[in-house]
């Protein structure tokens, strides 16, 4: 018989079915994951002293990164600080309990760090696992002891001949007399004491050798702080002190090295930058590298007995610039091929860019600096220049003016020449009379008024040529205290004679106030007579009646203001900023010179001029001069 299931139950029961499938396919590939997935490989690793003791906890912790780096493995690390002591009854119990702690689960390597685990795991080799590959690593050679290495053993270590780092010292401090050797008094320390003694024996005759053995570490100090002149110390290893305190970290050579009056130097680069000079050295990079690689092979898989021991040398020599710095250690009596740490950059290493573009700028400073100065002093001497050929020009100016006048000035002459030669001949024909009475009071005093005249008449020619000489004079521009009203009467009356030859007349209206200024007299001079020869050729043209020159002086705020103003034509709107351009000029035989002369001279006198037309006809220029005092 047949059952027709509805649509939803069967949909139900496949969905079921399916996430029982999934459950169980997850369940499959995570046993088979974990199968793949091999467990942990188990180092041992024995440790001198303790997990903090320096040099052996620098190499531990090397290898362990080294090897972390490449293989999944767990580390079991185990202090062996018996070696502290002098006797080695704690040895069986420790040896019980490592073997207990492992006995279910033996180790895949045992790794001994530094020369007391050595010697150690050598001792009870029988009872530590006989069947776990070992290596020996972090010990020099000579505390190998090569007869009881078994099948399963080998060495990562390394060499050295003691006396080469005591050389390195002389070698560094040629005038070094004393080394004071800081050894402490554990077993291991002991062993190194006797063996340095041995070794250095050579160098008996050339220094004195001194070992801290027998002294806390106080003690230590006191002594090192001491020491005489041309001194060294040489930190061979300080676990244990004489007093029984152990030392674990760099914190002992640190101290010591605040206090010490000598340098410091060692054997082992685990306590290089920590106030050591530096020479040659054991590297910890090299012997840890090489001693992670060794174990590395071991456990994956490779025989120990195709491992044949290994020992690396005393590196090249380094040296910590800042303790060179400090003990006054030249670079030239470094070994050959040192290497130096620590330098500090130099002012230019560390600030090359900001130094570049300072000097850069500085540079260009200087350039543009010197630029403007050059700049500036042909600046001074085209001002120079341009004040001379001013002046020349203004000069050439006044004798144009001079020709203008030469009429009137004829003229003015002629009137007193005329005079003297009148009164001479009167003189003269009453001298010359047949009976002349000169005791007569009439002949007294009518000879009196003749010689009175030409006196006069001498003394005005002689002032009209005086006026025309001191206009045509070539002098230098020379700024005086002057007064204003003088200067304009003094022209006026020099104009005087002009008014005549022609036909115009002169209205000055001077104010009774001191107007005083800084300024060449004969170049203001020169100013009005162009201003009033401007005018008066300006009106040439117009009825006689109308021919009228005006000239005023007067006070406005902090400067001195003199108008000339005439009744001509005027000056086009349009030309009135133009009147004072050069070579600009209204005449047909005019240069255009004249009022470009005169705004230059007043521009000399820091002054202004400006001309404006008058509301009833005519032009008007206005000269403004600042005040002194």
């Amino acid at each position: 018989m047949l059952f027709w299931l509805p649509h939803s139950w069967r949909t139900c029961r496949v969905r079921r079915f399916t996430a029982a499938l999934t459950v169980a396919f997850l369940i499959a590939t995570t046993g088979q994951s974990h199968a793949a997935d091999p467990a942990p490989k188990r180092v041992l690793m024995l440790h001198s002293f303790g997990l903090r003791f320096k040099p052996w906890t620098v190499y531990a912790e090397a290898i362990r990164s080294e090897i972390s780096r490449r293989s999944n493995v767990e580390f079991q690390d185990h202090s062996l600080v018996v070696a502290r002591l002098s006797n080695d009854k704690s040895d069986g119990p420790f040896v019980e309990y490592l073997h207990a702690l492992n006995a279910q689960h033996p180790p895949d390597l045992i790794m001994s760090i530094g020369a007391p685990a050595a010697n150690f795991v050598q001792r009870h080799r029988k009872e530590l696992f006989p069947n776990t590959p070992m290596v020996l690593t972090a010990v020099e050679r000579r505390r190998v002891a090569f007869d009881k290495l078994g099948e399963n053993d080998t060495v990562v270590g390394s060499t050295n001949n003691t006396i080469e780092f005591f050389e390195n010292i002389l070698s560094v401090l040629p005038l070094t007399t004393t080394i004071a050797v800081v050894i402490g008094a554990s077993p291991s320390e002991t062993y190194w004491l006797e063996e340095t003694r041995r070794r250095t024996a050579p160098l008996a005759g050339r220094v004195q050798i001194r070992y801290y053995n027998e002294l806390s570490f106080e003690e230590i100090q006191k002594d090192a702080a001491t020491l005489p002149p041309h001194s060294a110390i040489f930190w061979l290893l300080l676990n244990v002190d004489a007093a029984g305190v152990a030392y674990e970290g760099p914190g002992a050579l640190l101290q010591l090295s605040k206090v010490a009056n000598a340098p410091i130097f060692t054997h082992d680069q685990s306590f290089f930058g920590d106030g050591i000079v530096g020479g040659p050295m054991h590297s910890v990079i090299e012997q840890s590298t090489k001693a992670a690689k060794v174990a590395l092979r071991i456990l994956n898989g490779e025989k120990i007995a195709d491992i044949k021991p290994s020992f690396v040398d005393v590196a090249s020599p380094i040296f910590d610039w800042r303790q060179m710095q400090r003990w006054g250690i030249a670079e030239r009596n470094l070994p050959p091929g040192s290497a130096v740490y620590f330098r500090e950059p130099t002012l230019w290493e560390r600030y090359w860019w900001q130094i570049t573009f300072t000097i850069a700028l500085v540079l260009a400073q200087a350039g543009l600096i010197a630029l403007l100065l050059f700049e500036h002093r042909r600046r001074q001497f085209a001002e120079v220049q341009s004040r001379q050929r001013m002046t020349e020009l203004a000069h050439v100016n006044r004798f144009a003016t001079a020709g203008e006048l030469t009429a009137s000035i004829a003229h003015e002459i002629n009137q007193p020449l005329g005079s003297i030669l009148t009164n001479a001949e009167t003189a003269a024909a009453i001298l010359q009379s047949q009976r002349p009475d000169i005791a007569a009071l009439s002949d007294v005093v009518e000879l009196r008024e003749i010689v009175n005249d030409i006196l006069q008449d001498d003394r005005r020619a002689t002032e009209v040529i005086r006026r025309m000489r001191s206009l045509l004079k070539k002098a230098p521009f020379e700024l005086k205290q002057l007064d204003l009203n003088e200067v304009v009467q003094e022209t006026v009356r020099f104009l005087s004679a002009l008014t005549v030859s022609r036909k115009f007349e002169m209205v000055n209206v001077i104010t009774s106030d001191a107007l005083p200024i800084l300024g060449d007299r004969i170049q203001l001079q020169q100013v009005i007579l162009n201003l009033v020869l401007n005018g008066v050729e300006a009106m040439k043209d117009t009825s006689h009646e109308s021919r009228t020159i005006s000239i005023r002086n007067a006070r406005a705020d902090q400067f001195a203001e003199l108008s000339v103003s005439d009744r001509g034509p005027g000056i086009p709107e349009d030309k009135l900023k133009q009147v004072f351009e050069p070579f600009y000029t209204s005449k047909a035989e005019g240069m255009g010179m004249g009022l470009s002369i005169a705004r230059t001279i007043i521009e000399a006198h820091n002054g202004f001029i400006s001309a404006s037309n008058r509301e009833h006809g005519g032009a008007s220029f206005t000269i403004r001069l600042p005040f002194v005092g």
